[in-house]
């Protein structure tokens, strides 16, 4: 059983929204732990729905992952660099980061299990070691941390954006500006639960996106460098649908009828910049564009650019 301790620095509307936040783990999650007594506001239990104000000592205590709730599995994955800290995982196309839903088997965290001897614990049972995630269907790097310490470091990188993380999308027709920045509020979709969309203010959370065009195809698509200011689930493909130009081969926020043969969109992490949680050191690791991908780009270059 783990245990992490602070005082609320400003008010909050809910715990389980704070919480969230703090621990870098889902509103659902949050909400177990407070309501399993795991959670604990100025020494009393609370609910979800309470109201935090600055001040309020708030504790909650982590239980530690069930070893034989996830089974190491022999799944290929590339790991890009390692040591007692961290490992950096460059993520193929089609796999699940951790389980979800009851299904425990088939996700990065298995194989993660086979192949690391050490994972942190702060994640839970299902996300031993994820620090943060990218979609299924989405390639490329994603930092692991392999103990506790460095999990709570890189969660502090992220939450203040001194972890880079950049994307290359092809997205659909042409962007008619060279660079810019896209800043929304993010939340469920209205009537189909299982998208994002972006919402008025108050219903979801601040969402920002900037982006660089890299190359424009005399087909009509455009291939574009993003840097993330926060991390929404599905921002990045969600801001494309937003503003017209949806990634290419994305099943959800795409258009239905695709050129290419694709298993999911065309969006890849290929680079990601991080300071060592022990060392200080700062360090960037890239991935190339898988091949699927760069066999698009070299049938659209023979059409020309624009």
């Amino acid at each position: 059983m783990r245990s992490l301790e602070f005082y609320a620095e400003t008010p909050s509307e809910r715990l389980d929204v704070l919480l969230s936040e703090k621990m870098e783990i889902t509103r659902s999650a949050a909400k177990k732990l407070i309501d399993g007594g795991f959670a604990l506001v100025n020494g009393k239990e609370a609910k979800s729905s309470r109201p935090v104000r600055a001040g309020d000592l708030i504790c909650a205590q982590i239980p530690a992952p069930r070893e034989a709730d996830l089974t190491p599995e022999d799944i290929p994955v590339s790991i890009v660099y390692e040591d007692d800290d961290i490992a950096v995982v460059n993520k193929p196309q089609g796999l699940t980061v951790h389980a979800g839903n009851g299904n425990l088997s088939g996700t990065l965290v298995n194989a993660l299990l086979f192949r690391l001897k050490n994972l942190s614990s702060i994640g839970g049972v299902v996300r031993p070691g994820i620090v943060h995630r990218i979609d299924k269907d989405t390639s490329g790097l994603l930092v692991v941390a392999k103990n506790d310490a460095a999990h709570l470091s890189l969660s502090e990188q992220i939450k203040n954006k001194t972890c880079a993380r950049e994307y290359l999308a092809l997205c659909e027709g042409i962007f008619k500006e060279d660079r810019g920045r896209v800043e929304t509020f993010i939340g469920r979709h209205p009537t189909d639960r299982v998208k994002m969309a972006v919402v008025p203010e108050g219903r979801g959370r601040r969402a920002a996106t900037r982006f660089e065009v890299v190359s424009r195809f005399a087909e009509g698509y455009t291939l574009v460098r993003f840097s993330l200011e926060t991390g929404r689930t599905h921002q990045i493909r969600v801001h494309c649908a937003y503003m017209g130009h949806p990634v290419v081969g994305d099943p959800v926020y795409g258009y239905k009828k695709q050129k290419f043969r694709l298993n999911g969109q065309l969006l890849h992490a290929f680079r990601l910049s991080l300071d060592h949680p022990k060392t200080g050191e700062r360090m960037t690791f890239e991935a190339p564009l898988p091949d699927y991908f760069e066999r698009v780009l070299e049938t659209l270059g023979k059409g020309g650019v624009v």
